[in-house]
């Protein structure tokens, strides 16, 4: 079965036939809120939202940890994660969809990994490639038969918020390498990697970084909403094809 995570932008799935809802206890307290399960055309999903279904938790808060476990507890099998990100590259312009291929880490004080604690053995996994290449083929796969234009490849830059970055910030990731920068894709990532989930990311650029563009003096709150109310349309499009793909035989 599939997972989507839902970031900021998306608590539902309008297509979303669901079946059921289940509150989750894991080891590591509690997830983001209960997890709903459904169907999409021909396809299983279980849907979770990040930020919890009123948006009450800052990325800081979120217990990934949580997520993660209890979505494989509950049989989910491959991961989308779906986010929103400040555009670095002048190319990513705002309501750009962006299948990442590679993460730069700048959080600090998350709980970002199973393997601690008192007796457990220092675990070590591979992360040279952070998302799953046959995840992302599907998402774009999905993106080509929905019609929806997606931007193959990108590198994100995970930073702590939730505060919003400022100028000279930006450009030391534009400097590091980074072309997207948000604050969900660690260490989400690297716990689904622990788990063995592939896992994947569709990120929608919601505006230009600090310094760039029209964000040049000041990231406007009101035209990111304005942005994401129409480039949520063409991610759930996307998501729900994602969902078809993943259930054909």
């Amino acid at each position: 079965m599939l997972a989507i995570i839902g970031g900021s932008g998306l608590t539902e799935l309008a297509g979303l036939v669901t079946t059921g809802r289940q509150v989750v206890r894991t080891p590591y307290g509690e997830p983001s809120g209960p997890i709903t399960f459904g169907r999409i055309g021909g396809g299983e999903v279980a849907f979770l939202a990040r930020h919890g279904y009123g948006h009450t938790l800052a990325p800081h808060e979120i217990n990934y940890r949580a997520n993660l476990w209890a979505l494989r507890e509950k049989g989910v099998t491959r991961v989308l994660s779906i986010c929103t990100v400040g555009g670095i590259a002048a190319a990513l312009g705002p309501g750009t969809l962006v299948v990442p291929h590679q993460i730069i880490d700048y959080t600090w004080g998350r709980k970002s990994t199973y393997h601690e604690g008192a007796g457990q053995p220092v675990v070590h996994v591979d992360f040279t490639h952070p998302y799953c290449e046959a995840t992302r083929a599907l998402v774009l796969a999905a993106a080509a038969e929905a019609g929806v234009a997606a931007v193959d490849r990108g590198t994100y830059a995970a930073t702590q918020g939730p505060r919003l970055e400022t100028a000279a910030e930006i450009d030391r990731l534009e400097r590091d390498g980074a072309d997207l920068v948000g604050m969900t894709g660690m260490p989400e990532a690297a716990l689904a990697r622990e788990l063995g989930l592939p896992y994947a990311a569709l990120a929608v650029v919601a505006n230009a970084a600090a310094g760039r563009g029209a964000s040049g003096d000041a990231i406007s709150l009101a035209r990111i909403e304005a942005v994401l109310g129409e480039a949520m349309g063409r991610v759930r499009r996307v998501a729900e094809k994602v969902v078809e793909r993943h259930g054909r035989p």
